[in-house]
Formats: structure tokens, sequence, C-alpha cells
């Protein structure tokens, strides 16, 4: 029987295949130490489990809602947004979707199609390549070199950009890399869509562990025509530690939502309404408590960086928000069968730096986010020989 050849071009899930090396540890050097999957290592607020219950409990909530979600999220996202950029969003602006990556797939099936070309900066996030080869596109990507912070040059976007490419995709704070992207080169990388007549979709999905120094991370939407280029992703999986429950956001202007809605309407229906309830509580009410986890989450980078300054011939070339991204000794094997070795072998799950796309061999990303200091303690000696 014949199958989709985009979906059959398209990578296998890194995750699962990262976890199935781990099956074979036999629990030699102690408990497994999993630093794949980006999830916060701490669970939700009892407050938004109990909000969480109630909502799902309520009849009301059982039904069909709004394709492009609850207007009670829209609003307390919209504020929030507000809040944080210093810059004035509505609730117009706003579209909730099921979960972060279904929200990157519908905004670029409204960009692109079939042939369509999308600048990608590389190590890029696994889930975006693969859902523009589900689409038929053709990802250029932008290299982001180590000895630049894993920042793209403006100067090879603009490159990717005048060869046609229809869109340009940041995620910053990035994900493999933690590397954080200066205001002036979003503002530079704006313009440079502007310019070719392309969208900058910006990925924010870990705005909320920027420091303070750090924000707000753009001034993008202090720009009153913002709306005309401009994608802005966030999801709140990672803030309120409910990735399981689905819940994304798309803020764009009034042109690109219209077309927005017919991929809303089509891929979700609506998204998952309890948590849209609960959530729309906890964005204004928990405001304390993600700023205390932003710390939370930097005294856990700041034990990385200690953690691995113990390993002579390892070098930690960025680390930020969830992730650390750490280049393999010379003499070690390629990323691939070190990370096959550390978590068959070591019991440390990590995800190599191939799955990131092209020229990422000697890295390993590890999303040190996802444990307790005590687990951090024990990533040296795992790592070491």
């Amino acid at each position: 029987m014949r199958l989709s050849p985009r979906i059959q071009a398209t990578a296998e899930p890194a995750i699962p295949a990262a976890r199935a090396w781990a099956a074979r540890y036999a629990g030699q050097a102690g408990p497994a130490v999993d630093l794949t999957q980006a999830v916060p290592g701490y669970p939700p607020h009892p407050a938004l489990l109990e909000q969480l219950s109630r909502a799902a409990g309520d009849a009301r909530l059982a039904g069909y809602g709004p394709i492009d979600g609850d207007p009670v999220l829209r609003a307390a996202l919209a504020a929030d947004i507000t809040r944080f950029y210093g810059a004035e969003v509505s609730a117009a602006d706003v579209a909730i979707t099921a979960g972060g990556n279904l929200a990157f797939s519908m905004v670029m099936a409204v960009i692109c199609g079939q042939g369509d070309k999308v600048a990608l900066p590389t190590p890029w996030y696994f889930n975006h390549q693969m859902a523009l080869t589900m689409l038929g596109a053709q990802v250029l990507p932008l290299p982001c070199l180590a000895e630049q912070g894993f920042v793209p040059s403006a100067a090879e976007a603009r490159a990717l950009l005048a060869a046609g490419a229809r869109a340009l995709v940041l995620v910053t704070p990035n994900n493999p890399t933690g590397a954080v992207y200066p205001p002036a080169l979003i503002a530079d990388l704006a313009a440079a869509c502007r310019e070719a007549d392309a969208w900058l979709v910006i990925d924010e999905t870990y705005r909320d562990f920027l420091s303070v120094a750090q924000s707000p991370p753009h001034a993008l939407f202090a720009d009153p025509a913002w709306r005309d280029h401009v994608v802005h992703l966030y999801s709140f999986s990672k803030a309120y530690c409910v990735p399981g429950h689905r819940v994304g956001a798309v803020v764009c202007g009034p042109a690109f939502r219209a077309e927005l809605v017919k991929a809303l309407d089509t891929w979700q229906i609506c998204p998952p309404r309890a948590a849209q309830h609960a959530l729309a509580w906890a964005v204004p009410a928990l405001l304390a408590w993600r700023q205390a986890n932003r710390d939370l989450m930097a005294s856990r980078a700041e034990a990385f960086r200690r953690a691995v300054a113990q390993l002579p011939g390892w070098r930690l070339d960025a680390l930020g928000a969830y992730f650390a991204y750490l280049r393999l000794p010379e003499d070690a094997p390629d990323a691939m069968a070190a990370a096959e070795t550390l978590a068959a072998e070591r019991g440390l799950m990590c995800l190599p730096g191939p799955f990131f796309g092209p020229g990422q061999q000697r890295h390993l990303r590890l999303a040190f986010a996802n444990v307790g200091l005590e687990a951090i303690a024990e990533v040296p000696a795992r790592l070491r020989g």
C-alpha cells in the first residue's frame, strides 16, 4: 500500500529513539538520569491542580469551545504579554492552540506549502524541521556556530531571504542550545523579513526563564507594523508544568489570523477547554511562583556549569533556559555513538547533536531542567572517561 512520501521522508521521533537505548541499561551506574525531553522537573502549583480538577468536572466545559480558544485565556495571555514586553497586545491578536508544536505546524501551513523555502537556524528544534518536511517545504539551514554564541548571522539570514525564503524561524531562548538572541539582532532580522516580504516566526516557549536582565527580550510588539510580518509562538507547558494538557498560543495580526482560523477549525476544532480555564486563573495568580521557578532553573543551570567544569576535555558551548549544549572531548566518539553508550551503559539519557541538524556530530544536548541538584551532581561521574 502506498503511503505519503512526505511522511516517509520525515525523520523518526528523536525522544523514543534515545530512550530505546536506555532500555538496555542494567542499572550498574545507579538510577537512570533522563535529560532527553524538556519537561519541568517539579510539579504544577497545588492550586493550579485544584483549578484543573474543578474545570475538568465542569459540564459547561465538556462541549466545543471557540476554535481560536476561550476568550478568558486569550485575554489573560494578552495582558501577560503586554506586561512582559511593555507593549500592548490585545486578545484579538491571540489564538490558543492544542500545544506549541501544533501551533507551529498550523502557522507554517498558512505560510508555505510544497517547495516553498523556509530559513531555519541550525542546530534546530527537530520537530520544526519535521513539520516543514511534512508540509513539503524546503528547509534552508542558517548555521549558528559555537564561536558566535549559537546566534544566527544577520547577513547570512538576509542572503537566505534574498534566495526566496518565505519565512525565517527563530527560537529564543533556543532549543537545543539555550542561547538567547540579543534584542538588536532580533530587530535586525525582523527588519530583514519586512524588507523581503517574508514572515518572522519567533518561538518563545522558554521566555519565562529569561533573567530579569534579559527581559524584555525584544521590542517587536512596540512596532505598530508588527502584525504585518511577525508571528509569535508560546507554550504554557514549561512555565506552568502542564505539558500533558497541550495548550499553546499564536500571536498574530488580523490578515494572518483570517487564514489561520481555517487551520484551527480543521486541525484542532478547539483547544482543551478545562486546561484553558485553569490557566486563565493561573496566568495572573501564579506570577510570583513563575518568577521563583525562573530563579530555580537558573540555580540548576549554574550547578550544571560547575559540574561540567570538573571534566577535562569537555566544553560547555552554550547554557540557558532548560538546556546545556555540550561538546565532546576530542578523543570521544561522535555524538550518536556517545549518546547510545551513555544511555545503555551509564544510564545517562541525552540527545545527540545530529538530531538537531547538520554539522552537530560533536555535541550533546542535556535538558538539565528535568532534574534536581542531586541528579545534576551525578552527571560528571556518568560522563567521565
